[in-house]
């Protein structure tokens, strides 16, 4: 794969004021560009320094002094893209940190494009595709058990669950060619009851690995989720309890919410994608129906919803409606109000809904049990963030493609085709492995990959 030689640099830390700013230079000239614009207190120059050593100085343009700075050396291939690295570290701050880049770039580097060093570390070996893949899922974690599996991933988690199913795959198929190309030579002999086994154990393997996909996107990504119930329920109330602060407004009047008010909330370690909805009830008021009409729609498309009942009062017609329309759908009833005393029909809901809880809102008693119910319907109550999951759906599509060669070849192997045709499908589901881990990727994929990096990492 074609690889870019030239020396880049960008700021690596976020862009807006803080106590320090991080510039980063990446290639073979980044000590002779970095010595360009740093003067050591010292007097020492950075390229008569070791690896992994720091200098305290100031950036410098010509006789001016730009800002204070240390500069920590890097040499290759001892760091994170494989290359000489020098990270110059400056006051924090918007116009300081594009000033000491502007300086960087006017001593010869070249701009970075986003996930160019970590693009780098996977050309050079630093990483395989699936550790790189985890870098922006690090940065991008919403969640500890989120930020957990990442990190996992980063250390090589995936790459080791994936890397003992292809020595597998590659062994066998490196018999098979041994064994029909020298008959010859002593060399055990390839048997159907054997190759079934093996394929047997491996399609199970993988179909365990896919298994973990929906988990981890749940994880990652949260569940798209709706507050629905009949007015004056507390469903806005709820959502202020889930987010933390006031989002909805919170009136005794019925019918308050008439529009959509969406926000991410982290429920224990689940994330959810909340919208507070209209109450659902029917209403004569024009403007009020279109928002009745978007929660009925929304109910259709959701991964969780959370019914809300007034617990003080008894069931009516708009209560029982809403448990007739959710029974297909993965739901909390929440019975809420439990400070005014319960009244409602505890039994009747329970028998609609598997996963029912008693709150109230307000005080936020009952928030434990809220958060526990939730997080065993996402599955995050048995969540391993240390075992290898699939992060995303590119990961996902090589494991298929693996999956279906693997089936192919068992069946050309059950129908007495020859050992030809069967070694034909195992290259195949070999090269789908590779493609995962990026040992065999076109350059294409791996553009696409790095695409949605931020610049500077």
């Amino acid at each position: 794969m074609k690889m870019n030689n030239s020396t880049i640099a960008a700021i690596s830390t976020a862009q807006g004021e803080g106590g320090i700013g991080v510039i980063r230079i990446s290639g073979e000239e980044s000590i002779t560009i970095a010595d360009k614009v740093f003067r050591a207190a010292s007097g020492k120059k950075l390229s008569d320094m070791k690896g992994y050593t720091a200098a305290f100085g100031h950036i410098v343009r010509g006789n001016e002094t730009v800002d204070e700075a240390i500069a920590t050396v890097f040499r290759a291939p001892n760091s994170y893209t494989g290359e000489n690295v020098v990270e110059l570290s400056c006051h924090g701050g918007l116009f300081i940190t594009r000033e000491v880049l502007r300086n960087v770039l006017d001593a010869g580097a070249t701009p970075a494009l986003a996930g160019e060093f970590t693009k780098r570390a996977f050309l050079n070996g630093k990483l395989d595709l699936t550790e790189a893949e985890a870098v922006i899922d690090i940065i991008s974690a919403k969640s500890r058990i989120a930020a957990r599996s990442a990190l996992s991933a980063k250390e090589g988690a995936l790459w080791k669950r994936i890397e003992k199913i292809k020595n597998e795959l590659v062994s066998t198929a490196a018999h098979f060619s041994a064994w029909a190309d020298y008959p010859e030579e002593d060399i055990e002999e390839v048997t159907d009851e054997n190759l079934k086994q093996k394929f047997e154990n491996w399609l199970s393997d993988l179909e365990k690995l896919l298994s973990t996909y929906d988990k981890g996107q749940t994880v990652k990504e949260g569940i798209d989720t709706v507050i629905a119930g009949k007015p004056n329920t507390g469903k806005s109330t709820l959502m202020n309890l889930l987010s933390g602060h006031d989002r909805s407004i919170v009136t005794d009047i019925p019918g308050t919410t008439r529009d959509v008010i969406e926000e991410t909330v982290l429920v224990g370690d689940v994330i959810l994608r909340l919208s507070d909805t209209a109450g659902i009830r029917e209403t004569g008021d024009t403007v009020e129906k279109i928002g009745v009409d978007i929660a009925k729609n929304r109910l259709k498309t959701c991964g969780l919803v959370l019914a809300v009942f007034d617990g003080s009062r008894a069931l009516d017609d708009d209560d029982i409606k809403l448990l007739e329309n959710i029974d297909d759908v993965p739901s909390v009833g929440i019975i809420n109000k439990t400070d005014l005393g319960v009244e409602i029909d505890r039994d009747y809901i329970k028998d609609k809904l598997k996963n029912v809880v008693e709150i109230s809102a307000k005080s936020g008693e009952g928030y434990d049990k809220l958060s526990e119910i939730i997080s065993k319907i996402a599955g995050t109550e048995d969540f391993n963030p240390s075992e290898g999951i699939l992060a995303n759906e590119r990961q996902r599509n090589a494991v298929v493609n693996a999956k279906n060669a693997l089936i192919e070849a068992k069946n050309a192997l059950e129908i007495g085709m020859t050992f030809d045709a069967v070694e034909v499908a195992l290259e195949e589901a070999i090269e789908c492995i590779l493609e995962l881990t990026g040992e065999r990727v076109s350059e294409v994929v791996v553009d696409n990959v790095f695409h949605n990096f931020c610049v500077g990492k």
